[in-house]
């Protein structure tokens, strides 16, 4: 099963700025009905969606009947992040948001739908890194938490690549290609761009190829995707700040999952972020993807995180 796209107003919302308004969250359920199997939350990426399931599903390889998020088991819910365009709707204020208002956005959600307690929430970059706030306001939500290539803060490092992005967004011709162009050398490393091009020159195009898949990529993003969606999630990003206090109260079984050779939430602070945690709680777990592709390998290698999944749904 999957239900066509829903809504939920929330109405008199009020954001950590102060600001107060009217929230359009939409949303998408998987499998089972709601109630009758266990549930799942999927926090989708920076240009993801609520379609994580089916045909065109961001993450069908994972999410599907018979896959290891498997909809015949589970009932898997996935919002879309109020201004992200999915549903037509998009935010011009971005700057009056923040992360942790997007977790409490979430967690108002499932308020409404009646849901308080989650066999798993799960996402991956920006998406786990919503997941850590949520968890940190409500901590007994779920029984198992996998943030995927992701931290529960905003590094110096990712502020810096935040911070150009937002310079490229402000260009005034092709602001969204040109900030994807580079968001691609973010979430990609030097050995994987090297491997594949080998510095070769399309003689037919006139261009080397390397530049050739770059400029693919920004136009392709432009095509679906907008410039006040993408300020947005860049915002966000940049304002990923859960109460590190806190994150000890988190009831869930933690599987951080890293790749090792990311280069926007490095696997150095993914390990930062468990040696602090187990210390005090020990089902803490920490896992690593092992691939030459950087950040997108959470979306690119799916056999390793396929296995790695699979020991801990079941």
């Amino acid at each position: 099963m999957k239900t066509p796209l829903q809504n939920i107003i929330l109405q008199n919302f009020k954001l950590q700025s102060g600001k107060i308004l009217d929230i359009n969250l939409s949303y998408h359920i998987f499998g089972r009905d709601l109630f009758s199997a266990p549930i799942i939350l999927i926090n989708h990426a920076l240009t993801g969606n609520s379609n994580v399931s089916g045909e065109k599903g961001w993450w069908r390889t994972l999410v599907g009947k018979e896959k290891i998020i498997d909809t015949e088991r589970f009932t898997v819910i996935s919002f879309n992040i109020p201004g992200n365009g999915f549903d037509g709707i998009l935010i011009e204020n971005y700057e009056d948001f923040k992360t942790v208002d997007i977790a409490n956005i979430f967690l108002e959600g499932l308020n409404f739908l009646n849901i308080n307690q989650l066999h798993t929430l799960i996402g991956g970059s920006l998406g786990g890194a919503i997941g850590w706030e949520m968890l940190t306001v409500e901590p007994d939500l779920a029984e198992n938490f996998i943030p995927i290539a992701c931290d529960f803060k905003t590094s110096d490092w990712l502020h810096a690549q935040c911070l150009i992005q937002k310079f490229l967004l402000a260009t005034e011709q092709d602001p969204l290609q040109k900030a994807r162009i580079h968001a691609m050398l973010c979430y990609r490393t030097p050995e994987s761009l090297n491997v594949r091009f080998k510095n070769e020159f399309d003689t037919e195009k006139e261009i080397f190829k390397s530049h050739d898949w770059l400029n693919y990529h920004g136009k392709r993003l432009n095509e679906r995707f907008s410039l006040n969606a993408y300020h947005l999630m860049n915002h966000l990003l940049m304002k990923i700040n859960a109460d590190k206090k806190m994150l000890k109260n988190i009831k869930a079984d933690i599987h951080l999952i890293a790749v090792d050779s990311d280069l926007f939430f490095p696997a150095f602070e993914i390990k930062k972020c468990y040696g602090h945690l187990i210390k005090t709680k020990g089902n803490t777990f920490y896992h690593e993807i092992n691939s030459m592709h950087g950040h997108d390998a959470f979306l690119m290698e799916y056999e390793q995180l396929n296995g790695i999944l699979e020991k801990i749904m079941k």
